[in-house]
């Protein structure tokens, strides 16, 4: 029996205003307006915001460990080569520790074409930086840093359970179990991010109610520098590396929106990443790449934080007029690519990192700091989402480069997020 398709009643279509009210991206975005606008006509309310961005942020952590441990674990019992565990992880760090001093190298020579840092002192409104100046700088310490850092331990630990699940009696039995754990705990995240809203609105409420719009004017010129070594950074060098892969930096960015957003209101990359890790093996990376990349890319590869870092040195230089020599401008780049890695998941660890590496040099005064602190929380979010593009454009990178990468599957319709 032939059937007519034109005699087939239409497939009901979502309208456009409905799909556009159903967005997550939509409601992030509404939450971020509605917190600036809290912030800067009831800044006394909108302190009082904290709580809800803090919060939500909060109960994202609680999902961190579980997932980073589930996703490698199963991505290396899953592997069954134990020779490709240790290849991705000498690739990342490899990748991480050439695209982190590319980073630095940028922000260091836009600082010196823009010199952000050739402004009058006086006008400039001085913060509170003891926490961060007093005392001697200590040295920077792999062990101190691992104790430190949540992430790295459950990262250890995961592929120290991975490798030994491979040599399991029962490892099929215990695969099952692990996934059905997994599916309970993405099930769990689904249902948080639809709180997401309330987080961005939180945090950027709580953001501008307390520094307010007005401190941005007297070190405008930096903030313009920065945001803008950041875009340079992710549309040329990121940019051109994905192109290589023949993958588009423009696609990525659209297929993340939610999480940048996300990141963008709660100036936190850790809050977007349980959603990040979701997406990049919808996309198409393999588990056990997004598993291993994306926890060690938040502790080794923090291009965002690195530029940061880099542009506040020259822009402290410039601000009480110190000439660094080019042997000195390499030894900022040097003692930045170790210290800078102890400026992950830390509050305030940007600051310790730049303090001892002001100390180190011998030339720039330590309280310098002080005249950062008022903007700081204006460019973490810059900071943060340039963290965030990174460890995307890096677990797609040693994806294709692992040959393993199946399907580029770029929707941005996204039912879970």
């Amino acid at each position: 029996m032939n059937i007519n398709q034109s005699n087939l009643p239409p497939k009901p279509q979502k309208s456009t205003l409905n799909t556009i009210f159903t967005n997550l991206t939509f409601w992030v975005l509404i939450a971020i307006i509605t917190g600036v606008l809290l912030g800067h006509f009831s800044p006394q309310n909108a302190v009082k915001m904290k709580i809800v961005g803090d919060s939500f942020v909060d109960i994202i952590k609680l999902f961190i460990g579980p997932i980073i441990f589930l996703t490698i674990v199963l991505g290396i019992s899953g592997m069954g080569n134990l020779k490709k565990v240790g290849r991705i992880g000498i690739k990342a760090l490899g990748y991480f520790e050439v695209v982190s001093t590319v980073a630095l190298a940028i922000g260091v020579t836009v600082a010196y074409v823009f010199k952000p840092g050739k402004i009058d002192k006086t006008g400039l409104a001085l913060q509170d930086a003891s926490q961060y100046t007093s005392g001697t700088a200590e040295h920077f310490s792999w062990l101190k840093f691992f104790l430190s850092n949540f992430t790295l331990q459950v990262l250890l630990a995961a592929i120290v359970c991975g490798i030994a699940l491979n040599f399991y009696q029962k490892r099929e039995q215990t695969i099952l179990v692990l996934e059905r754990m997994s599916r309970v705990v993405f099930t769990g995240l689904k249902y948080v991010m639809y709180l997401a809203p309330l987080g961005a609105f939180g945090g950027m409420a709580y953001t501008i109610g307390k520094f307010g719009l007005q401190t941005l004017i007297p070190l405008g010129k930096l903030m313009l520098s920065v945001y803008l070594t950041m875009f340079l950074f992710v549309f040329l060098i990121l940019g051109s590396i994905l192109k290589y892969y023949k993958i588009s930096i423009l696609a990525i960015l659209k297929y993340i929106k939610e999480e940048l957003l996300l990141v963008l209101g709660t100036s936190s990359s850790e809050a977007a990443l349980p959603s990040i890790m979701v997406k990049l093996e919808r996309m198409g990376c393999s588990k056990s790449v997004v598993g291993l990349v994306v926890p060690t890319g938040y502790s080794f590869n923090l291009d965002g934080t690195s530029i940061y870092l880099s542009m506040s040195v020259i822009f402290l230089a410039q601000l009480y007029d110190v000439h660094l020599s080019f042997f000195e401008i390499l030894s900022v780049i040097g003692i930045l690519m170790i210290t800078s890695k102890g400026a992950a998941g830390v509050t305030g660890s940007g600051f310790i990192v730049l303090a001892s590496t002001l100390t180190a040099l011998h030339k720039i005064p330590v309280e310098g700091l002080a005249f950062l602190l008022g903007v700081d929380k204006f460019m973490s979010e810059a900071r943060a989402i340039t963290n965030l593009i990174g460890n995307t454009a890096a677990t797609i990178v040693i994806s294709k480069s692992e040959r393993d990468f199946t399907e580029l599957n770029l929707d941005p319709v996204v039912e879970e997020f």
